[in-house]
């Protein structure tokens, strides 16, 4: 649950303007469903579309900062280096400067130019300050790319539109996003085997989470510190509910396990071990250690509840071994699957039409999770199986949704992370029972690691199907409007 300065600020004070959803119907021409994605319109189109004045140099900075200011929304909401890279160097070639090197760190993006053996090189630099899960945001930049290819958009009339939608205001009210949240929780713990009650209070739990994080990155407390709160504030309630009887003691757990996942996923892992994938070791390096980080931060905050706990002589959550391991009442986990995806989609503001999408890949992901296991599957086994089909599907859905492939695939596996092995492991360690307890973090790692590879290998495959279908002639004279 990452908040974003830039669409945050001080609050919810961003924009309000009462005639924001009438220009966003108005801008909606150029979004109609009838449209392809991004990747299936970048087919042998001839470049420069519009060329640009090689010599004019404040027309070629005009070039480059729009370039690196559309890298900077992608990268800042977790998309890999390789897909950053492209997206610059299309924005790029677009206008005339087809010979771009491209470096993308993991808050930076640097671009340089070659006019010519009679011009200097032109370069520009964008540092990337914050990270956004905003993904209406990252599917308009998406669709402002295509139509700058297929309608021939002047510079200067590309960047106002490019200033208009991250100006705006997200399409929910604030209070849609911590309910999305909270619901994402109370999913997960149905899913994990909890009741109505163990739901009920994971939803207040995680909506209580959400607004005192919110708070305190108001305040400039790190995100470090942020998800250690959120660690022990999700912990109490388990504790105390432990406390009350030996009967939900087990159950209890369920609860913290549901808040792992929830404070997990926010976190940038399918972005980081696709940069390790591709090439990018520099970045993914970068990415992951915040990820442990911030992972760390998750585990310290639930193990000082923990040891306080037991410290008082208060009842600790415990792990029944077969929670959540079965496919006893498979609806009931389908179910909870898909609305989990739904709620972290609506979470990070998702339009409309992606919702539908993430519903599909987070049941799909869940079922191919189950079975897998219900065959004989490992969890590291069955949780890269089943990210595979979600990167596939998720590919395919995307193109229908008019949706980034990341929306789809982010909300796809967030059911399937392993926030239950990360509790188990640190009961096992509260417990003196150290080789356990570090087996089953590390299983917990292996499954983040699966997940996010299966992913990549899910969308290759999808890239694959896309470049072997019939080819596509570019039409100039197509456009957004039709």
């Amino acid at each position: 649950m990452s908040a974003d300065p830039l669409a945050e600020g001080d609050g919810d004070t961003i924009l309000e303007r009462p005639g924001l959803h009438r220009w966003w119907r108005l801008r909606r021409p150029f979004v109609l469903p009838s449209q392809r994605a991004t990747a299936d319109n970048i087919v042998a189109a001839p470049t420069p579309l519009q060329p640009i004045d090689l010599g004019d140099d404040a027309e070629v900075s005009q070039v480059l900062d729009l370039a690196v200011r559309v890298g900077e929304v992608v990268l800042a909401a977790g998309t890999g280096v390789g897909d950053t890279s492209a997206q610059v160097r299309f924005i790029a070639s677009t206008y005339g400067l087809n010979s771009c090197d491209i470096d993308v760190t993991f808050d930076a993006i640097r671009i340089w130019a070659d006019r010519g053996p009679s011009l200097p090189p032109a370069s520009d630099m964008r540092v990337v300050k914050y990270r956004s899960l905003d993904f209406t945001r990252l599917a308009a930049v998406d669709r402002l790319t295509r139509r700058i290819r297929s309608q021939i958009v002047p510079v200067d009339q590309a960047h106002a539109a490019l200033d208009e939608l991250i100006s705006s205001r997200h399409p929910y009210p604030r209070w849609v996003s911590t309910a999305g949240w909270s619901l994402l929780a109370a999913a997960i713990a149905v899913l994990l085997g909890g009741g109505f009650v163990l739901a009920a209070i994971s939803f207040a739990t995680t909506a209580v989470i959400d607004v005192v994080n919110r708070f305190l990155h108001q305040l400039g407390l790190p995100m470090f510190f942020q998800h250690m709160i959120g660690g022990v504030i999700a912990t109490i309630p388990a504790i105390a509910l432990a406390s009350i009887s030996d009967h939900w003691r087990s159950d209890a757990a369920l609860i913290v396990a549901a808040g792992i996942t929830v404070l997990l996923s926010g976190q940038q892992l399918v972005g980081s071990v696709q940069d390790a994938i591709t090439g990018a070791p520099i970045t993914a390096a970068a990415r992951m250690l915040e990820v442990v980080m911030m992972t760390g931060g998750i585990v310290a905050g639930i193990g000082l509840a923990l040891r306080i706990s037991t410290m008082m002589g208060i009842a600790v959550p415990e792990i029944a071994a077969s929670a959540g391991s079965d496919t006893e009442y498979l609806a009931i986990k389908l179910a909870a699957g898909a609305v989990a995806a739904i709620a972290f989609a609506l979470a990070c503001y998702a339009e409309r039409r992606a919702l539908f999408a993430a519903g599909l890949s987070g049941a799909g992901g869940t079922m191919a999770f189950l079975g897998a296991q219900d065959i004989g599957f490992g969890p590291v086994v069955s949780s890269g199986l089943a990210a595979i089909l979600i990167g596939l599907a998720g590919g395919l859905m995307a193109r229908r949704a008019l949706t980034p492939p990341l929306v789809v695939a982010a909300a796809g596996i967030t059911p399937l992370l392993p926030g239950l092995k990360v509790y188990r492991g640190l009961y096992a360690l509260l417990e003196d029972e150290t080789l356990l307890g570090f087996g089953q973090i590390l299983a917990a790692f292996g499954v983040g690691c699966a997940l996010a590879a299966g992913v990549i290998l899910g969308e290759w495959f999808d890239r694959l199907l896309s470049r072997r279908g019939a080819p596509r002639d570019f039409d100039p004279s197509f456009t957004s409007d039709r």
